[in-house]
């Protein structure tokens, strides 16, 4: 599909005479038609519509060439309205000689570049050197053309902030602009929407999305949304690196494979500002990177990936193993790798969830990380994800400080980074403390310390915080058909065995292979799976040999 970047800019033109329309836009393509586009209009009302099409769609409008003496709207107060539109565009106005004077106060009302008298014949004489000069200005300083999906949403609000993240973890081009910048409300107002119900989405194709779900807007923004089968060899449920890796494998190894997920591929891992413990990758690499890598590489062997579909059931149907999804519609496998990973556990205390995505963030919601410049940030945690996070975010604020219910980063961060965190002049460690209450209005503004050996409390003053308090597996979905231990995570393998022995509710003679599930031919991997590692490199060594495993399992079938 071509894209604004690609397409031609515009040479717009309105008469209400049809045979003056025509004449003008022959005479424009005969000289421009290379490389210009040329749009034609009836009249200003069809003009200014046209124009905010190519708006949405993000292409460049070069010059705007209006007869001044239409019905309905002059030529005058069609360009008036078109600068709030386009307003690097150059503005001729066609007029006949009786209205010069007109066309000479134009220049003042909106800010006229040209007028030109009608008749123009010949046009190599009277009107193409008018249009050269327009050109060759226009050309000097063209506005940016700008392709991506544009998205309009107030600063503090929680779904605006969560479609930033969708799009942006989904490697989605975008442009971000506040309702109440000047940008926005032209977007808003081109689109015909209020700014009642934000966000708004304009797709690079000019579509309009009021206050859209993720899957509406996964869908217009070219991700796959449904199963193209209704069954296949394997499905796995999840899209971080367990997730990635068996799609891989599956696919690269002849299965017919489909892998779902319910927000966007890479999981917590794809959420990490840098992981540097990842075999091969001795600088470091960010998770974002990595697991964007796997995502095209299970493409390129044939995997569909299939986006915002969330599993809330799995059922066994004989030999096939059905998933239902949260909109009724089902898929079915000969088998299933669950590998829908863990959520960030969420903080309690009074005002925290309120404030949930209006300066209260779980994971590293790297959206944010620009906005953050020369302020003061708090972070929770001690573990991995939380340093790697304060790292990050010190690039931009002032200040980080890590609030750590530990006595030390050492108990549950890997040493090289709590060496980082050390040396790093704009973070500060708070150890023993714990986050109790955040307060804002419509946005965070302060929040609420205890220290856990003194109880002593203290509020400070912030408008930042990320959390990262560990997680719990999303495995709810698994009730009455999965065995899972007394946390939710995954049991399989030997962790199935009872004083060594199979359980009696084990159908098949043989016992559960490594990662196999108490439900034959459905398989754990990565960090859902009860005493998983909880690193990148276990979770994709596990796809593969859940693939292994898959493979075994169907010989028998």
């Amino acid at each position: 599909m071509e894209d604004a970047s690609t397409r031609k800019p515009v040479l717009l033109t309105v008469d209400d005479d049809p045979a003056v329309s025509r004449s003008v836009a022959r005479d424009l393509r005969r000289r421009y038609g290379d490389t210009y586009r040329v749009v034609r209009a009836d009249s200003g009302t069809l003009a200014l519509d046209a124009l905010r099409e190519l708006r949405l769609r993000g292409d460049q409008v070069a010059v705007l060439l209006a007869d001044h003496r239409m019905p309905g709207m002059t030529g005058i107060e069609f360009l008036e309205q078109a600068m709030d539109i386009y307003p690097q565009a150059r503005r001729v106005l066609l007029t006949a000689y009786a209205d010069t004077d007109v066309a000479i106060d134009a220049v003042n009302v909106v800010d006229l570049d040209h007028y030109l008298l009608k008749p123009w014949d010949p046009p190599e004489e009277k009107f193409y050197p008018v249009l050269d000069a327009q050109l060759e200005a226009w050309t000097a300083n063209p506005p940016r053309a700008v392709p991506e999906t544009k998205l309009v949403g107030h600063r503090w609000s929680a779904r605006s902030s969560e479609v930033r993240e969708f799009l942006a973890r989904n490697q989605v081009p975008y442009r971000w602009y506040t309702s109440d910048s000047p940008e926005g409300q032209v977007l808003l107002d081109v689109a015909g929407a209020d700014g009642s119900s934000l966000p708004v989405v304009v797709t690079s194709e000019g579509g309009v999305l009021v206050a859209p779900s993720d899957g509406e807007l996964a869908e217009h923004v070219g991700l796959s949304v449904n199963p193209s089968e209704r069954f296949y060899d394997l499905v796995v449920i999840g899209g971080g690196p367990a997730g990635l890796s068996a799609a891989l494998y599956g696919a690269s190894e002849g299965l017919r494979t489909a892998l779902v997920e319910r927000t966007a591929t890479g999981g917590q891992a794809g959420q990490s500002s840098r992981i540097e413990n990842y075999l091969g990758f001795p600088d470091g690499v960010s998770g974002a990177q990595l697991t964007e890598r796997a995502r095209r590489q299970a493409l390129k062997f044939g995997a569909e990936i299939v986006m915002t579909r969330d599993a809330v059931a799995l059922e066994v149907r004989g030999a096939a193993r059905s998933v239902r999804f949260d909109d009724g519609s089902t898929v079915d496998a000969h088998t299933v790798i669950v590998a829908s990973g863990v959520a960030y556990r969420e903080l309690a205390g009074p005002g925290i969830g309120a404030l949930t995505g209006r300066g209260v963030y779980y994971g590293s919601a790297l959206t944010e990380a620009t906005a953050c410049q020369d302020e003061h940030i708090y972070v929770v945690g001690g573990a991995n994800s939380a340093g790697q996070a304060a790292m990050y975010l010190s690039r931009h604020a002032k200040t980080v400080t890590l609030v750590v219910r530990a006595g030390s980063l050492d108990q549950s961060m890997s040493r090289y980074l709590v060496e980082q965190v050390e040396q790093n002049d704009r973070i500060r460690v708070r150890t023993r403390s714990e986050v109790v209450e955040a307060v804002g209005d419509d946005h965070l503004e302060r929040i609420v310390l205890r220290d856990t050996v003194t109880g002593e409390q203290e509020s400070v003053d912030t408008g930042w915080l990320f959390v990262f308090i560990g997680a719990a597996p999303l495995t709810t979905w698994l009730d009455g058909t999965v065995t899972r231990d007394d946390h939710g995570f995954v049991r399989a393998g030997h962790d199935l065995l009872v004083e060594g022995k199979v359980p009696d509710s084990w159908p098949l003679d043989r016992p559960p292979y490594h990662l196999e599930t108490s439900v034959p031919g459905v398989f754990a991997a990565g960090d859902v799976r009860a005493e998983s590692a909880k690193r990148v490199a276990s979770a994709v060594g596990e796809g593969a040999m859940a693939v292994m495993l898959v493979h075994r399992y169907l010989e028998q079938l």
